[in-house]
């Protein structure tokens, strides 16, 4: 499996940032307040994404006692974490395209409010997208147990 690359995740936000654009344009004033919610849990997936790949970061490198890490744990934490950076992205796509769109509103009332969830939003989305990624860069076998293993074997 590859590392996630962010020219990937960049292109998945502005692509997610001009269909959201396109959409608010047609069916934003029957749209209800965007609610603050997301923020929270978005928040708490970034923080535990984190503090897994610090500990999983620590017990690979054998900082830490315990029982071995699982090949499969760490398959699945690579799998969560790809997933979950693709998700940041989109989500901070979304909402991109929520505060471009109503930039020239802030005037009125409900707008206003909307584009500050929607930068609340899309600063929760980029901290998950940034944990998401170390997370996965954690996954990682430090270099010194990785050309061990591969001297032992050649």
């Amino acid at each position: 499996m590859r590392p996630t690359r962010i020219s990937t995740l960049v292109v998945t936000a502005v692509v997610c940032a001009v269909i959201g654009w396109v959409l608010l344009r047609a069916v934003y004033t029957n749209l209800p307040p965007l609610p603050w919610t997301p923020v929270p849990a978005v928040l708490l997936a970034a923080v535990a994404e984190f503090w897994t790949g610090r500990e999983l970061r620590a017990r690979l490198a054998g900082k830490r006692a315990g029982k071995r890490v699982a090949p499969e744990y760490v398959t699945r934490m690579v799998a969560l974490a790809k997933a979950s950076a693709v998700a940041g992205a989109v989500i901070a796509g979304v909402t991109a395209g929520f505060d471009i769109y109503l930039a020239g509103m802030l005037t009125a009332s409900t707008p206003r409010n909307d584009a500050r969830t929607a930068v609340i939003t899309f600063i929760s989305a980029v901290i998950l997208t940034c944990a998401a990624l170390y997370l996965e860069n954690s996954c990682r076998l430090p270099e010194d147990q990785d050309e061990t293993a591969r001297s032992s074997t050649g």
